[in-house]
């Protein structure tokens, strides 16, 4: 799924207009980057917890041409579901 079909499944759930449900997810974008930039968990009770985290400088190698290459320190974010969104994954339907 797509945030352009994600935008059109929340307008048919909210009865709102597709751009009304994409400005709503631009929002929860906008504040869950926030969030993770000021070094904060953003944490959704029983969908999810996003956290911060800092990842190490490391040697990788280059697929194409086999050479070794530094990949710089960089921050990046990392996601633990929940536990009704796990429930909702594993359901016997």
């Amino acid at each position: 799924m797509n945030k352009q079909e994600l935008a059109r499944q929340i307008a048919s759930e909210m009865s709102v207009t597709i751009t009304e449900a994409m400005r709503f997810i631009n929002a929860f974008q906008n504040a869950l980057t926030a969030g993770v930039k000021r070094d904060e968990s953003v944490i959704m009770q029983g969908f999810g917890t996003f956290w911060p985290w800092q990842q190490k400088e490391r040697m990788a190698r280059n697929p194409k041409t086999g050479e070794d290459v530094m990949i710089q320190s960089r921050s990046s974010v990392k996601f633990k579901p929940g536990v009704y969104l796990l429930e909702a994954l594993n359901k016997e339907e």
